[in-house]
């Protein structure tokens, strides 16, 4: 019988939530609010969905495999050069493709706990070592993270905003990081959800990339804009940096749709605002209801909130799923919330009520 390596077997996989329609019709339920996974409540911008239909009909020819009308609009926005850009199947390609650049299984990587779950799969399963530092304050302890870098460290990941807490790594924090990280230490920031911050200690990370700093900043489409479904992201980095991770590069790894989806989503600066202003007035009202609940949570500046619980996560989490509210358990005592349409909001708030 053949094996799996012993690292690749200790793996925990990614458990996505089942289709909405398998969940209802399992429990018998319907009109199921999911507030699980980030997605953004208005979906993908009008004019990506029209782009789209209009490249329906050369889906014979494999898609651009250097993303070149993407690339030259994201470079021209960034004020980044192309060859300082890469195209990934979402931003969690991107991750897989650094680690096996720069990584070897003699290699360890720091970062965060609890944070997004990828990195350590993706160190894990290349057989090097993940060193995780608990968070202070919800926070990325970025001091206990630069100690814990030792002489086989080539990874540093900083999810900001961290997923699931939705706090950020703020500028002077950061700074002090980069001066002291060493040399030969690629430093990961993952910014899926940068477009949502508005807090102004919120770090430029593209000035550490264009002062030369060995820096990958990661964004996605997936969040803000909507297009999940579509799975297209990018990086930042040094030339020298770009030029190694694209020799890993699949080719065509970004198909036609998601880049002309991409494309039209940059433009649409209306449906932004609007992602925005829903957001915000969302992520207000939920701390408003659960202020008054006496429910503890943690401030977002993200489209999720991190809401600490005095019950069982499991418990919680099933009487909502039998409730037709999905939402993502994150921990024994806690569990994250996505921001959704208004209506989302109140039918979520008047079920948690019910349940706790």
């Amino acid at each position: 019988m053949i094996k799996a390596p012993e690292y690749v077997s200790a793996i925990k996989p990614y458990i996505p939530g089942k289709p909405i329609e398998e969940l209802e019709r399992e429990l018998g339920i319907k009109d199921t609010i999911k507030l699980a996974s980030n997605e953004n409540p208005l979906g993908p911008s009008p004019l990506a969905l029209r782009d789209l239909e209009s490249k329906i009909e050369t889906l014979n020819r494999y898609p651009d495999g250097e993303g070149y009308y993407l690339k030259n609009t994201l470079s021209g926005m960034l004020g980044v050069e192309g060859d300082e850009l890469i195209l990934g199947n979402g931003s969690n390609e991107l991750i897989d493709i650094a680690v096996s650049t720069f990584f070897t299984s003699k290699n360890n990587a720091v970062m965060a706990d609890p944070s997004f779950v990828v990195y350590q799969m993706s160190i894990t399963s290349s057989g090097g070592r993940a060193i995780t530092v608990p968070l202070k304050d919800y926070k990325h302890d970025l001091d206990a993270m630069l100690k814990a870098v030792t002489k086989e460290t080539k990874l540093v990941f900083i999810a900001n905003p961290n997923n699931p807490t939705g706090t950020i790594a703020a500028s002077d924090e950061l700074d002090l990081f980069m001066k002291q990280i060493p040399d030969d230490v690629l430093v990961i920031v993952d910014e899926a959800y940068y477009e949502y911050v508005s807090d102004p200690s919120y770090p430029d990370t593209l000035r550490y990339q264009k002062a030369g700093k060995n820096i990958l900043v990661l964004r996605t489409f997936s969040k803000i804009y909507g297009l999940a479904g579509l799975r297209i992201g990018y990086g930042i980095a040094k030339k020298n940096i770009i030029k190694e991770m694209n020799k890993i590069r699949n080719p065509f790894n970004t198909n036609s749709m998601a880049q002309a989806a991409a494309l039209r989503a940059l433009e649409d600066r209306e449906h932004l605002k609007k992602s925005l202003a829903i957001n915000s007035q969302g992520r207000e009202y939920l701390y408003n209801q659960l202020d008054k609940m006496g429910v503890e949570y943690i401030p977002s500046e993200a489209n999720f909130i991190y809401i600490l619980l005095k019950r069982d996560t499991g418990e919680v989490y099933e009487e909502l799923l039998k409730k037709g509210v999905i939402i993502r358990p994150m921990g024994k005592h806690s569990v994250r919330v996505t921001i959704g349409l208004p209506e989302e909001n109140r039918e979520f708030i008047r079920k948690f009520r019910e349940v706790l």
